[in-house]
């Protein structure tokens, strides 16, 4: 199956590479307003086919789309010294009123995987642009968080990640929601299994979680300038749920009718993706704060969403 990525940046050629390596798609078409960039990273990435897979890794136009299952867009403009956030998105928004309609254009079908930031904005104002059902345009939302936390959760517990379900929800950002109430592993509740190993969820250490996932990209982007391997794992992953119809649980966003009491709020829940994009979203099941938090996660989206003219 083709696959489409927008935007042949660290973050869209880290998706590539990672499909490549991990058998996703048998064709990855890269789309970039700077085209020598984009056959520069197909180059690139064919160079390693033979110590990953067999997938067509090539540079392209928009018509170059056609036929294309799935495609990423990570398209996008930095911000500028003394730009507002404000300014950024309405500088984003033009981005994708080019960008959107030539994808659709060429691949009708295609199911859209947004990975520009900020995410959940930018899957409100792609929903809104395209016309489409708000299940086929699918925000990566917190996965990156989610994979944070299962991450450091499984360094204190000292078990592998993959036996761990935790969940991030609400806004890839300052206000998301780390979900501790209803996190488990081994069918027990975190906070028991983790007296049980002897390990131990002690304030201090739900504290250093916390701020290692809330902090995380401030961290690496002070380091290094930009976050892109993990991000890229997790859309390379995304993308084969969505191809091999997994109906795989992810914390994806997409604008969602009612969260909190929240109408119309691109925000990221537990939902259920498949070949046709969401297939379901679960209520989660929260605590008081939790729910107060994810409530005013939903409201500050709502008014980022709502600010934006198109």
């Amino acid at each position: 199956m083709k696959i489409g990525i927008i935007g042949a940046g660290q973050v869209g050629s880290s998706a590539a590479f990672a499909m490549m390596l991990n058998a996703v798609g048998t064709e990855i078409v890269l789309v970039d307003l700077n085209a020598a960039a984009a056959a520069a990273q197909a180059m690139d990435i064919v160079h390693g086919v033979p110590f990953g897979s067999q997938v067509l890794v090539r540079a392209g136009d928009y018509a170059d789309l056609a036929g294309a299952a799935v495609v990423v867009v990570s398209a996008g403009v930095n911000q500028k010294p003394g730009e507002t956030r404000l300014q950024l998105l309405e500088r984003n928004a033009a981005v994708f009123k080019t960008v959107i309609p030539q994808v659709l254009a060429a691949a009708p079908e295609a199911i859209l995987v947004i990975a520009t930031n900020p995410v959940d904005i930018m899957t409100s104002v792609a929903t809104r642009i395209s016309g489409l059902a708000p299940t086929r345009i699918v925000g990566s939302g917190t996965i990156l968080d989610t994979a944070r936390y299962r991450s450091l959760l499984s360094a204190h517990l000292r078990i592998a990640p993959q036996s761990i379900h935790a969940y991030v929800l609400g806004e890839h950002g300052d206000s998301e929601v780390l979900i501790w109430s209803s996190a488990d592993a081994a069918t027990m509740p975190i906070e028991v299994f983790s007296r049980h190993v002897g390990r131990p969820l002690t304030k201090e250490a739900r504290e250093a979680i916390d701020d290692g996932v809330r902090n995380a990209a401030y961290k690496i982007i002070g380091g290094k300038g930009a976050t892109h391997y993990g991000i890229g794992a997790g859309l390379s992953r995304l993308v084969r749920a969505i191809l091999s119809d997994e109906h795989r649980v992810f914390t994806v966003s997409t604008v969602t009718p009612d969260a909190e009491g929240i109408t119309d709020v691109a925000l990221s829940l537990p939902r259920v993706v498949a070949r046709d994009g969401v297939a379901v979203t679960i209520p989660p099941r929260l605590d008081d704060n939790e729910r107060r938090a994810l409530r005013r996660s939903a409201e500050i989206l709502k008014a980022a969403q709502d600010a934006i003219s198109l």
